[in-house]
């Protein structure tokens, strides 16, 4: 029987992108069945976050999103443009967020297609790998969601017939999240235990192996 998960993810994350790969690269290796889980960007989903930050920790967390990259292997650019409107000085969340929210129910529409990590892997690289100024015009997403195999247009019209329960699901995972332990993404939950961000994909891997992880 396949090892069941549950990946918590945010499009905004850079250690979701980060992280993605070797996700994806565990499900195709070994019998495990991943449930992602779409979560809003943390300026939407804990906005207070933000306002009492260490002046240190985004400078911090630019250098270091950088450097993981770096150590992996990956190509690695901040999104053009920003999925969140945020003032890069005084961190203000902007009232409006519509590119967070079409990648949110975006996200989720895949997923209910069962396709949710190919839609995620594709647009995480479009988002992240630095190749596409203006990921939001033109085709780019249109062809990354054909990479994942499905049709942007479709997916869209079906957001567009029921917006808001496509919201009450991203809403919900916000509140499943915090519910298994963590607050933060990337979470993977395995058997109610929380595995909180890209640095610990190996101890993940390890309890899976205590629980006779199998290879495909």
């Amino acid at each position: 029987m396949s090892l069941s998960l549950q990946l918590y993810w945010s499009f905004r994350s850079p250690y979701s992108y980060l992280a993605l790969p070797r996700m994806v690269a565990l499900v195709r290796d070994h019998d495990v069945a991943l449930e992602m889980r779409i979560v809003h960007p943390a300026a939407l989903r804990n906005p207070g976050y933000f306002r009492g930050m260490n002046p240190l920790a985004r400078p911090y967390f630019m250098l270091d999103s950088a450097r993981a990259a770096a150590f992996l292997g990956l190509a690695f650019r901040r999104p053009v443009p920003d999925p969140i409107e945020q003032d890069p000085v005084t961190l203000a969340i902007a009232a409006e967020q519509p590119h967070a929210r079409r990648l949110g129910r975006l996200g989720i529409a895949a997923t209910e297609r069962g396709r949710g990590l190919a839609f995620c892997d594709e647009v995480s690289r479009l988002l992240w790998n630095g190749s596409v100024d203006g990921w939001d015009q033109g085709d780019h997403l249109a062809r990354a969601s054909a990479r994942a195999g499905l049709d942007l247009g479709e997916l869209e019209a079906a957001i567009a017939a029921d917006p808001d329960r496509h919201e009450q699901v991203l809403s919900d995972n916000d509140k499943d999240l915090r519910a298994a332990g963590h607050w933060g993404v990337p979470t993977t939950v395995f058997r109610g235990e929380p595995f909180f961000g890209q640095d610990r994909i190996d101890a993940l891997i390890w309890r899976l192996q205590q629980h006779g992880l199998a290879r495909r």
